[in-house]
């Protein structure tokens, strides 16, 4: 068959395309996966250092929650200021600021000697940290067409799995440091798990290229090609609906979102946060807790890339968010209903695929018809309200724990949320795939 020029021109185009595709996710995905790794690390790391700490610190489960939730309340007040600060003075210095100030606050918590002091540190993590997930789902629009985002949006976020499979083995044997130069084990990790997240934050002041226009590493015609596909979506979404900030803050569909991403939330830092000391009551040894936890993350993590891409292949987010939240809530359910070690870890794996395949498409559905100034308002709206779970979550499986003995019936109770999330999700009006390929609709 004769190649035409039409032919030649596609096929020019598609090599461009893969070509511009490859050279973004290879500058940026890994280095933004380190990032959030380490975020995610000095966000969740209490779960282990709980292990000793609440015991030598005599923190009963209510004082425990009410430490674990708080970093949420700081989280909240300070998400959207801090992604309109983004999207104001550029990713590459607001996430290096966001990134030192949490690294610093992470290791000080090894200061901590009471009730206060623990609360107190833990508000003013969440503080520091605001707006640095919000910022970067902000940022990845910048530079990926809306077909490759639930992909590139996975990739980013395997890094919270991954900070689980690799973290808790890590957290579990630097418990075993205990004594050495007179500091506890919990001490010393928190401060070698919050030391990574200040270096890494100096380097992504000179590593990190604020939009696709200051790229030196893109060649012109890559440049080319990006600018006029992401103009082109911003294009056909201020066609379709354009909000200004306050109305996007206000929008019923934002409020949606942002009670589906409670839901969510609500099962993701519940089972963070206590999934440890579950783990620890079957028996197992502070070294050993850290493998056997981050097994269901490990799951959680294969689903998780699997799953976004069959989204992008498909176009299709609704149901893939949807049935992700319904897996969730099943496996926590049915973790909540039964005793044997063995088949609680395995409804836990179960929720943890829920969890993350969820993780991994959730962010489509705002980004589809969202864009400038709105976006940035309303992704941080929707993590700040969607992260309140993180309080709500914890405190309530601390608050049962307190009251039965244990966190079975807490697990069940929980399960409640991302069921409820699940049904949201097809009120939020979402209607066709052309919105989520890029061509939103009213």
């Amino acid at each position: 068959m004769p190649i035409t020029a039409a032919t030649a021109a596609t096929s020019a185009k598609s090599a461009l395309e893969t070509s511009t595709i490859r050279a973004i996710s290879w500058r940026l995905i890994p280095f933004l996966m380190l990032a959030y790794f380490f975020s995610y690390l000095d966000r969740v790391n209490l779960g282990f250092a709980a292990l000793t700490m609440n015991a030598e610190l005599k923190f009963s489960p209510i004082v425990f929650a009410w430490g674990a939730g708080i970093f949420f309340i700081g989280y909240f007040i300070f998400e959207v200021p801090s992604n309109l600060a983004l999207e104001k003075f550029g990713a590459s210095r607001w996430i290096a600021r966001i990134m030192v100030t949490w690294g610093i606050i992470s290791a000080l918590m090894a200061t901590v000697s009471g009730e206060w002091s623990f609360y107190i540190l833990r508000f003013l993590l969440g503080v520091a940290e605001a707006g640095f997930f919000p910022g970067i789902i902000l940022y990845l629009t910048y530079w990926y067409p809306a077909e490759y985002r639930a992909r590139f949006i996975a990739a980013f976020a395997i890094a919270v799995p991954i900070s689980t499979v690799i973290g808790a083995p890590i957290s579990g044997l630097l418990l075993g440091l205990d004594g050495m130069m007179g500091l506890k084990g919990w001490q010393w990790l928190f401060i070698i798990e919050g030391v990574p997240s200040v270096a890494l934050g100096i380097v992504t002041w000179f590593y990190l290229t604020d939009r696709p226009e200051k790229a030196d590493w893109l060649s012109a015609g890559q440049k080319a090609w990006l600018s006029s596909r992401l103009a082109a979506e911003n294009a056909a979404k201020q066609k379709a609906v354009h909000l200004t900030l306050g109305q996007a803050l206000t929008s019923p569909k934002v409020i949606t979102l942002s009670l589906i991403y409670f839901g969510f939330v609500g099962a993701l830092y519940g089972m963070q946060f206590w999934l440890p000391q579950i783990v620890k009551a079957f028996g197992f040894s502070n070294v050993q807790t850290g493998f056997v936890t981050a097994i269901p993350y490990l799951f959680g993590t294969v689903a998780m890339m699997l799953w976004a891409r069959h989204s992008d292949a498909t176009r299709e987010r609704v149901w893939h968010v949807a049935l992700g939240l319904f897996v969730t809530a099943i496996g926590l359910g049915i973790s909540g209903l039964v005793t044997d070690p063995t088949v609680t870890m395995i409804a836990l794996i179960v929720a943890a695929i829920g969890i993350f395949c969820t993780f991994g498409t959730f962010w489509t559905l705002p980004t589809a018809w969202l864009s400038g100034t709105a976006a940035a308002g309303a992704i941080a709206l929707i993590n700040s309200i969607g992260n309140l779970a993180g309080f709500g979550g914890p405190y309530l499986i601390g608050w049962v724990k307190e009251a039965t003995g244990n966190t079975s019936t807490g697990l069940l109770v929980l399960a409640v949320l991302p069921l409820i999330g699940g049904l949201l999700v097809f009120l939020g009006g979402h209607a066709t795939k052309a919105e989520f390929a890029g061509q939103a609709t009213k």
